[in-house]
């Protein structure tokens, strides 16, 4: 969601110029749990449409950075809104650069820029704490790590230059911009229609999360059983 067609632009400037994050030396996180997105219309014109990241509270996606002492040392992202790492349709003939190759690693940094415009928006739902202390580069250096950490277990084949391209990217200028932005927290609020769906179809992740995460309206409708959704793969650590 909010790596957008910053990573096209950081994959050229990773080639000319020194990142203020040197990929190669970062040290890989590690992944557990499960990832499931969900489709939710087409989106805009980077990325292959918009999705629901929904948490499973019996298998939740947990990321952990090798240094237990570093802000964001454990991130578990709740039921939040993305489209991979939005990139735009010409940057993906390029190996490492498909909207959804580092998917878990995308998840964490969306996440991480989510709780970022809510936390600067006033929120202090105890759900953001976890991220709380992370700052700009600590989240590009944190998307690093993930990458790292999914070469480090076999899950993607070695690519420092799209590894090198995408964490130069999110700890851009522009990235910075968008890090800085206010008032963005209220258009990250689940639909309750999609709140719906998530439930649907994995029950107990917008009872856990989305409710105490973005203070959900009462009128969000019940969940109707009989269109539960049928899972057709997941992808687990």
């Amino acid at each position: 969601m909010f790596i957008r067609v910053i990573v096209w632009l950081g994959s050229i400037v990773a080639l000319s110029a020194c990142a203020s994050v040197d990929y190669s030396k970062l040290p890989p996180g590690s992944f557990s749990g499960s990832l499931f997105v969900m489709w939710v219309d087409e989106g805009g014109s980077s990325g292959d449409g918009n999705f629901l990241f929904v948490p499973d509270p019996n298998d939740p996606l947990i990321f952990r950075r090798s240094d237990p002492r570093q802000p964001g040392s454990v991130i578990r992202p709740g039921l939040m809104y993305t489209d991979g790492g939005s990139i735009p349709k010409i940057a993906q003939v390029f190996k490492g650069l498909s909207p959804w190759g580092y998917a878990p690693a995308y998840m964490i940094h969306d996440w991480i820029f989510t709780a970022r415009h809510c936390i600067v928006d006033g929120e202090n739902n105890p759900r953001f704490d976890q991220v709380r202390d992370v700052t700009f580069d600590d989240s590009s250096e944190i998307l690093g790590e993930a990458i790292r950490g999914l070469v480090e277990a076999e899950r993607v084949q070695p690519n420092d230059v799209a590894g090198g391209a995408i964490t130069t990217a999110v700890g851009s200028v522009i990235a910075k911009g968008l890090w800085d932005k206010r008032g963005a927290c209220k258009d990250l609020i689940v639909k309750p229609k999609d709140v719906a769906a998530a439930e649907a179809a994995i029950p107990g992740s917008s009872r856990l999360i989305a409710r105490r995460s973005f203070r959900l309206p009462p009128e969000t409708p019940p969940v109707p059983v009989q269109r539960r959704a049928k899972i057709i793969t997941r992808v687990t650590f």
